[in-house]
């Protein structure tokens, strides 16, 4: 073989080297890509914006706009997909004090990252300080010349199902629902007036028996110091029928098929409140010891009607976000159990 014989042979196999090397890195690529498109979480799902954006939160949770018909605007909604496509929904419902920045889940609880691993699509409505998650009656504030319009019940059994289903594959059907204080109160509420919706319910310290005497005129001072809201705008009068029919010690009734957890500590504080100031410590105690009061009230009657429900209450524990990101974990397994998410 002469010299330049052989330079044009070892030519044509670096060449021929060369060419498998990179048809192996456009495969690979090519591979990557499809494994990145086909990643349930990897993509950002249309909202009224045009998109969802990224959220804060980490996690693979989005930050999207939803619109609501019934008040005429966008409502933002942090939701983190299921991990492997499936078409499961929990709804995390947040406290009396909620802004308009993040549902409190993702910063005061870090659900997202409690969830991160599991086939269950979380849906973390932002905002609704005071509402009850209610359809109210009339503004919800007593500045008539920036009204707020709450219509919360609809956007989350009708307007928010809707968008989960066509961009998110969460079914209709398919969904379970958790809150603190309010929310927990919210929690039980909406899943008994839609038990086609909702199959779990749970409530973390929640008010959940609202007509027993006192606690309308609670609720009031609570409403106007949580942001000078007007209790009577949410039901109407003090003898409106609607009153009655947000009281889930009224209305559990469509509970019957559904899976309910409940919990409440004591009011008394323990080791895990040390590091409140005593001023949240004496703020949050009463408060837990309310929640208490009406959980087991409400649980009484529930049993009595037979339906399904776990209890879980702590000896120690005040209102506080300690009480409630432990039951966040406590619960998880059951949800994921009942939800067929693991």
């Amino acid at each position: 073989m002469t010299i330049q014989t052989a330079t044009h042979s070892v030519g044509r196999k670096a060449l021929a080297l060369v060419t498998a090397l990179a048809t192996a890195m456009a495969m690979m690529v090519f591979v990557g890509a499809g494994e990145a498109t086909a990643n349930n979480r990897g993509w950002l799902r249309a909202d009224a914006t045009g998109s969802c954006e990224w959220d804060a939160a980490r996690y693979w949770v989005q930050r999207c706009d939803v619109y609501s018909p019934s008040t005429g605007e966008n409502i933002t909604v942090q939701v983190q997909p299921a991990n492997r496509g499936g078409n499961a929904g929990l709804y995390l419902l947040d406290g009396l004090r909620a802004t308009d920045n993040a549902n409190a889940w993702t910063v005061d609880a870090n659900a997202p990252a409690l969830y991160n691993n599991d086939n269950i699509t979380l849906v973390m409505p932002v905002g609704g300080a005071g509402s009850f998650y209610a359809d109210w009656q009339g503004p919800a504030t007593y500045d008539l010349e920036n009204p707020v319009s709450y219509q919360w019940e609809t956007f989350l059994s009708s307007e928010l199902p809707a968008y989960l289903a066509a961009n998110f594959g969460v079914a209709q059907n398919n969904n379970s629902i958790a809150g603190l204080s309010m929310g927990g109160t919210a929690a039980l509420t909406l899943a008994a007036k839609h038990p086609d919706q909702f199959r779990q319910a749970l409530s973390y310290s929640g008010y959940l028996a609202q007509t027993m005497p006192g606690m309308q005129t609670m609720m009031r001072v609570a409403l106007l110091d949580a942001g000078g809201f007007n209790i009577n705008a949410m039901y109407g009068s003090t003898i409106n029928p609607e009153r009655f029919a947000n009281d889930p010690f009224l209305n559990m009734g469509g509970l019957a098929g559904s899976d309910v957890y409940i919990s409440a500590a004591t009011g008394i504080p323990g080791p895990q409140d040390s590091n409140y100031p005593i001023n949240l410590q004496l703020s949050g105690a009463p408060l837990e010891t309310l929640a208490r009061v009406s959980t087991q009230i409400w649980e009484l009657k529930a049993r009595a009607q037979g339906l399904n429900v776990t209890t879980d209450y702590p000896l120690t524990g005040i209102h506080n976000w300690t009480q409630f990101g432990s039951q966040l974990e406590k619960s998880r397994p059951r949800v994921l159990d009942v939800m067929n998410a693991w």
